[in-house]
């Protein structure tokens, strides 16, 4: 008879740790943004915003990894605070573009300082080496799976 082969522990796989990590840093955001009135997924909008202004919904929903459902009410909340705008694409009238204004810019600056002071804690035990390595490692893992 075979021996029966152990299966590694859930909890020790990559696949498991990569969530607890997900998850850690989402506790930790999402208070923090809280006391900004933001939340992650506005966050999100915003800095992708910023980094690609006038995106619509559909590339906004995918960059910001929200459903479409999501984007719409994410917007429209971001729209009443007075830090996103949306208007009609040149070439494509059903097609809005959004933007950020001048108070959204502020609420982004704000969040990202937050954003970093937790980053700032979540890598404080490794080395630059180590970030690089976490880095390439992560990158390898998302270029496998796309």
């Amino acid at each position: 008879m075979a021996p029966v082969t152990r299966m590694p522990r859930i909890t020790e796989s990559p696949k498991y740790l990569i969530k607890r990590a997900q998850s850690a840093l989402h506790a930790a955001l999402a208070p923090a943004l809280r006391e900004h009135g933001v939340t992650i997924a506005q966050y999100a909008v915003l800095a992708v915003l910023d980094e690609e202004p006038g995106l619509s919904n559909a590339d906004l929903a995918r960059r910001a990894f929200l459903t479409p459902q999501t984007m719409n009410q994410t917007l429209r909340g971001l729209e009443e605070k007075h830090w996103v705008t949306r208007r009609p694409h040149p070439g494509h009238g059903r097609i809005l573009q959004a933007g950020l204004t001048r108070d959204g810019r502020a609420a982004l600056r704000a969040c990202h300082q937050a954003a970093e002071a937790i980053e700032d804690q979540m890598i404080a035990r490794l080395s630059p080496e180590d970030l690089r390595q976490l880095e390439a490692a992560l990158r390898a893992c998302i270029d496998a799976l796309s």
